[in-house]
């Protein structure tokens, strides 16, 4: 009951204020103020500071620095695979997409079309192909990674509602991932293209790539496109992509060729087991996890 009250009264909250809020209180400056934040978020959230490469929770000047703090050297092992998990956090889905539908939970499924803002011509070269859906609590590393190499093609910011993205959000409200604010990065990898889609929700104050810096705000309200096939911008597997300022979730999209043909997940993975950033998460044509 408590749980479906939460879920209704998202539709009532004004979520770009509150979110607008949070951002510019993420990002204040505040001292000894400051440091006690992080130091109640630490124990409520549970997080590992010995991961940390700064473990020191007083020298972090501001939230926003705290929560998008880096790794030790190390901290997380890159496994032999050809897609490895890019951000640690939990599973909410994966597997392969039926026609144009991906599969958000029982009784839910949003189309491809929605997800990419009705660029038809990108959704159809990822019609019966495969998708991962990873979300990433507040205790959560909030940097995103890269799956396997890339060569960054084109970047999309799609305006949209901010819901929260938990799974209890997620089991409820339909085309969830396709109605909130998004990033849509598109990479070549090989001949085939492959997407990271970085999602918004209630509080996260922005979402930031290594090659453009912050994306959101300003959030105009309208698509926004930017194009790199004249720039060799190519990132390696493993290496740091973009962030979240609080917590969100990534979808991925690979197509069913080239590739990534016969993709096979890690078949450790379940939907809602925790998993770490560089963990195995599938193999394409005759390799095995």
């Amino acid at each position: 009951m408590l749980s479906r009250l939460s879920v209704l009264s998202q539709y009532l909250i004004p979520k770009q204020v509150i979110t607008a809020c949070a951002g510019h209180i993420a990002s204040y400056r505040g001292g000894i103020l400051t440091s006690r934040v992080i130091n109640w978020f630490v124990q409520r959230y549970g997080v590992n500071m010995a991961e940390a490469a700064n473990p020191d929770t007083q020298s972090y000047a501001c939230f926003n620095d705290f929560f998008t703090r880096e790794l030790k050297p190390g901290a997380r092992p890159i496994a032999e695979a050809d897609l490895i998990c890019p951000v640690d956090g939990a599973i909410s889905q994966f597997g392969k997409i039926k026609k144009n539908q991906i599969f958000q939970a029982k009784g839910h499924e949003y189309s491809i079309n929605a997800l990419l803002g009705g660029d038809f011509a990108l959704a159809e070269k990822f019609l019966d192909g495969y998708f991962a859906t990873l979300y990433l609590s507040p205790r959560d590393y909030h940097r995103i990674h890269m799956p396997c190499q890339g060569r960054l093609v084109r970047m999309i910011y799609i305006p949209g509602s901010l819901f929260s993205v938990n799974p209890a959000t997620a089991r409820a409200i339909p085309g969830l991932f396709a109605r909130n604010e998004r990033v849509v990065c598109v990479f070549k990898s090989a001949s085939e293209l492959f997407l990271l889609i970085l999602v918004g929700a209630t509080i996260v104050g922005s979402m930031a790539t290594v090659w453009h810096g912050q994306v959101n705000p300003p959030r105009p309200g309208q698509i926004r496109q930017w194009e790199y096939l004249d720039q060799n911008i190519t990132l390696k597997q493993g290496e740091e992509m973009g962030r979240f300022l609080l917590g969100s979730t990534v979808v991925m999209l690979f197509p069913a060729s080239g590739v990534f043909e016969n993709l096979k997940f890690n078949p450790q993975w379940s939907s809602g087991k925790t998993i770490k950033l560089g963990e195995s998460m599938a193999n394409a044509r005759a390799h095995t996890v």
